[in-house]
């Protein structure tokens, strides 16, 4: 059976070769896939100083800070305010991109897809329902519900038809990776 809850409480963090951070990567396809031959990847990441991001050629990003401070990210030299009531930002990884910290440190969420695979990140009530063609169907938890903990990851397309059900209208954040 495949594997369908991921609990925050297991996540391990790493520090960022730069030292302004540290990532803990929740989920990645081809499962074992490293940074240069994934097909998509999902994290967390604790963002205690200002600094370049990292380029990632032919991938695009969508990033949503979850809690804690904000940042001003500028992407190819535009400038966005993202705070944890901000929308789920999507940008592409190729670009070069930079984080100013406006406040204490913050956890973001990071969804991270090769193209030509798109994810769409939405905040709000859960709905379990995948769109057609749906490659991953994920949700990270904004809230306790269903038994499980606020931020962990649930794969909504091989977690059971109960579970499904009991997460429904959770605040979370859905993840959807298609073609």
């Amino acid at each position: 059976m495949k594997p369908w809850h991921y609990p925050a409480s297991a996540r391990r963090f790493q520090p960022w070769k730069n030292g302004g951070g540290e990532t803990a990567e929740i989920m990645v396809s081809p499962a074992g896939a490293g940074f240069d031959d994934f097909d998509w990847r999902i994290s967390t990441a604790i963002v205690a100083q200002s600094g370049p991001f990292s380029g990632f050629p032919g991938v695009d990003r969508v990033l949503t800070v979850i809690e804690g401070g904000a940042m001003d990210l500028t992407v190819a030299g535009q400038p966005q305010h993202l705070d944890a009531g901000s929308a789920p930002f999507a940008f592409p990884g190729d670009a070069p991109a930079e984080a100013m910290l406006t406040g204490p440190p913050l956890l973001d969420f990071n969804v991270m897809v090769r193209r030509p695979l798109r994810a769409t990140v939405r905040r709000g009530q859960l709905e379990p329902q995948p769109g057609q063609g749906a490659r991953a169907y994920l949700a990270l938890l904004l809230e306790d519900a269903g038994g499980m903990a606020r931020l962990d990851l649930i794969d909504l397309l091989s977690a059971p038809p109960a579970t499904r059900t009991a997460l429904a209208g959770a605040l979370a954040l859905e993840v959807v990776i298609g073609s």
